[in-house]
């Protein structure tokens, strides 16, 4: 057998045990991220302008505990979070600095982040960020004492 054809079939070989193994690509990696620590100064500090902060995941996990401030969307792999999200921007100054989280689940298998940063973009806001929440929100951001509002 070539060499060529040999190594063309380890190649994909190994394509095929990847996809079988159920390993996926992170659906979220090239959005622009802001770390937890950056936002809590955000949103506590005094002086400048704080972005708006909207959670786009399930509606119980809003009521257990949210980020301090954030309004909750629903969630955005769903079309009425994707509605409501339009609605409420729809005031609002596309350079207003806006983040968006979820953190239902680790933020590589998120479904609900991607729609809502992708339908932000596409309304034309230029300052979108998305929560960097690598576990969940209860890991990354109440167990690290970030302030945290309920209901």
């Amino acid at each position: 057998m070539k060499p060529e054809i040999k190594f063309a079939l380890i190649l994909a070989c190994l394509a095929i045990a990847f996809l079988a193994s159920g390993q996926q690509a992170n659906p979220n990696a090239d959005l622009p991220r802001i770390q937890a620590d950056e936002l809590a100064k955000a949103i506590q500090s005094s002086s400048g302008q704080k972005p708006v902060v909207f959670y786009v995941g399930p509606v119980i996990l809003y009521n257990q505990g949210h980020i301090r401030g954030a309004e909750l969307m629903g969630p955005a792999a769903r079309p009425e979070g994707i509605e409501k999200l339009k609605e409420r921007t729809a005031s609002l100054s596309h350079d207003q600095q806006v983040v968006i989280y979820c953190g239902c689940c680790p933020y590589d298998h998120c479904p609900n982040i991607r729609p809502a940063y992708q339908e932000l973009q596409k309304m034309g806001f230029s300052k979108v960020r998305v929560l960097y929440l690598p576990t969940s929100f209860g890991t990354d951001w109440a167990d690290k004492g970030y302030p945290v509002d309920k209901g």
